[in-house]
């Protein structure tokens, strides 16, 4: 079994349902509300462990009833929460989102406890990195810390992941060297390298732009139009699966846990479709670690 370190953000998740999200100055009447875990780094590690993956993680928590339930619910699928640190006097993260009747979703994002995890923190939880196969990261956390993990799981020879969310034209060239695979989406690729990403043809070519950088395979989803896979001297589309969106929330998070808990190290194009199922299941629930399909539900999909 594949073992896994994520290292990232927990947040507790407001998540308001509407027909159509409010523009400036408009109130918009609500149906519900659902307080539901989530975070980048945590969707991520729930997903992993729910998925099969032995899965451990590094973030940290406030000493409030917010962070005792995120803990609690990674627990609940195996995720090792010992490199979870519970900072006193902080509040746990917390994220509010907008979801529409078509599932698209406008996140707001307090970091809280997220904003502790410092390089010392990371570096702390070495043994963390020496155990795993693989080390998953954000950019919801300070990007220090970001870096300095990615140089420890190279340190110990581990494949690094880089999901570059929430996006920024400043990542430092160092971290994108000692990256393996990195997800981004069209918009997120676009702030990324400045180059547009409107088509097809252009994706490649910021993608590109982030194989000069040093990062050895970009994966850019698309959507419903599937992911581009950009690596050295290969450009491969990989289709999506058409369902009825209920919530978008968390469906990246689902996709890059189920293509880690898949990958063998070179069977690209069979994971990344792994990935496609389990967010085309997590799109038609709601929630953020709500929505994760179990790995038996993704091998009977389609």
């Amino acid at each position: 079994m594949k073992k896994v370190l994520v290292v990232g953000s927990l947040n507790m998740d407001f998540a308001v349902y509407m027909d159509r999200r409010p523009q400036a100055g408009e109130t918009v009447m609500a149906q519900s509300m659902k307080l539901v875990p989530g975070g980048k780094g945590a969707n991520q590690a729930y997903a992993l462990g729910k998925l099969g993956a032995r899965t451990a993680m590094i973030g940290a928590v406030g000493t409030d009833t917010f962070g005792e339930q995120m803990l609690a619910n990674l627990e609940s699928v195996s995720v090792d929460t010992a490199g979870v640190k519970k900072i006193t006097g902080a509040e746990t993260g917390k994220a509010f989102i907008e979801i529409d009747s078509s599932g698209q979703n406008s996140i707001s994002v307090i970091a809280g406890a997220n904003a502790a995890v410092d390089e010392t923190l990371v570096q702390g939880q070495e043994k963390l990195f020496a155990k795993a196969d693989a080390v998953v990261m954000q950019l919801e956390i300070p990007v220090p810390s970001v870096l300095a993990a990615a140089k420890l799981a190279k340190k110990h020879g581990k494949l690094v992941v880089l999901d570059p969310a929430p996006a920024r034209a400043d990542l430092p060239d160092e971290l994108w060297a000692h990256v393996d695979i990195t997800k981004p989406n069209e918009t997120e690729l676009a702030l990324l390298t400045g180059l547009p990403t409107g088509t097809a043809d252009e994706a490649v070519t910021a993608a590109k732009f982030l194989l000069s950088k040093g990062v050895k395979n970009v994966l850019v989803t698309l959507g419903g139009e599937g992911t581009l896979l950009v690596g050295a001297g290969q450009v491969e589309r990989i289709p999506a699966y058409q369902v009825k969106a209920v919530d978008t929330t968390a469906a990246g998070d689902c996709f890059l846990a189920a293509f880690v808990s898949y990958f063998t190290g070179s069977n690209f194009a069979e994971a990344i479709d792994f990935g496609a199922k389990a967010a085309s299941i997590a799109v038609t629930r709601q929630g953020a670690q709500t929505s994760i399909p179990t790995k038996e539900e993704v091998e009977k999909f389609c």
